[in-house]
């Protein structure tokens, strides 16, 4: 196993239970600060952001080589947020179980963008029985764009605003945790920080899928995803 915490100042466990608090639940740079000084341990808040940003892609990364689609139905749709003072789209694919398929940060929320998130979506996972996605005009061209590549039919594409509640309900989850996040500074530290939420929002999922006795652990999750 590649030891991914050679060098640091901080034991191993000391940095998961800081980034996974933070990519689990609502909390500021110093809120962890104060979490970790009363277990008598002192860190800079800037410490934590480094490692934020530095694991962030590399939970991505690992979880996306165990990565699969549990089910054949899926729901794509996007959602916004400010990188300072302006807004990007945060696109999303869900299966009809919920979990996480894919995600992709765009600059614009237009008909490149939703091509390439889906081009690569179909690509990764081959063509679904249902994708359902909204009406928005830039989506539907991409739909066309994907099936004239052969990468999707037109029965396998629905649009319904009722049938995608699933993804928006979704979207919710993310976006509490990012209420004292929203400070970005940058698209690349953005994504960094998305990466990681994003996965623990989907190791949280798998984990209601399968319950455990004394629930769901963000330290434990993220210690078996390093493991593997």
């Amino acid at each position: 196993m590649k030891n991914y915490f050679k060098g640091r100042h901080f034991q191993k466990d000391i940095i998961l239970v800081a980034i996974g608090y933070y990519f689990r639940f609502s909390l500021s740079y110093r809120d962890l600060v104060e979490i970790l000084r009363d277990r008598g341990i002192a860190v800079h808040h800037t410490t934590i952001m480094r490692w934020v940003h530095h694991y962030g892609p590399i939970f991505k990364w690992l979880w996306r080589k165990h990565q699969h689609a549990a089910s054949q139905s899926w729901r794509m749709d996007e959602t916004y947020l400010k990188i300072k003072g302006r807004w990007y789209y945060f696109y999303r694919a869900i299966d009809s179980h919920g979990l996480t398929l894919d995600f992709e940060l765009r600059q614009h929320r237009d008909y490149l963008s939703a091509y390439h998130f889906l081009k690569r979506l179909l690509t990764t996972y081959g063509r679904p029985n249902c994708l359902v996605t909204d009406q928005y005009g830039g989506t539907l061209k991409a739909i066309k764009q994907v099936i004239k590549d052969g990468l999707l039919t037109e029965k396998n594409h629905q649009c319904s605003k009722y049938r995608n509640n699933l993804i928006e309900q979704d979207h919710r989850l993310i976006n509490r945790v990012l209420v004292k996040s929203s400070g970005f500074q940058s698209l690349r530290t953005a994504l960094k920080t998305l990466s990681g939420i994003e996965v623990v929002h989907q190791l949280h999922k798998i984990s209601q899928r399968e319950p455990n006795l004394f629930g769901f652990s963000v330290f434990q999750s993220l210690a078996e995803l390093l493991a593997n």
